[in-house]
């Protein structure tokens, strides 16, 4: 039996592992071996920064790269900081308020202060 895990994106099994990654042969969708949000003791997911950092509700960050928002002329410029963010669940999982608005980033591109 193969421990390799079926696609998160179409759910077939014909999936393999590629460096770091799985790939699904037949949609073409990769996902890391090791997720970002990685579920600890209680069932809460853990969220990490850029760095691996563990983040918390109300921390403090800031962008690691200028981010264009979809549908949007707006560019959240780096080094843009970010306070009192909030974590949620989903693909986006810091929900934050800046000047230009209210907007849900991914953890990836932020870093702890």
């Amino acid at each position: 039996m193969s421990t390799v895990p079926p696609c998160p994106q179409c759910t077939l099994e014909n999936t393999y592992p590629d460096g770091a990654n799985y790939v699904c042969a037949d949609c073409g969708y990769e996902w890391p071996m090791a997720e970002a949000a990685v579920a600890d003791d209680e069932g809460e997911t853990v969220v990490k920064d850029a760095n691996g950092n563990v983040l918390q509700n109300g921390d403090a960050v800031v962008l690691i790269k200028d981010l264009k928002v979809k549908g949007s002329s707006i560019t959240l410029k780096v080094g843009t900081k970010v306070k009192s963010i909030r974590l949620v669940g989903g693909d986006h999982e810091v929900d934050c308020k800046m000047d230009a608005g209210n907007f849900m980033l991914k953890a990836c591109y932020l870093k702890k202060v």
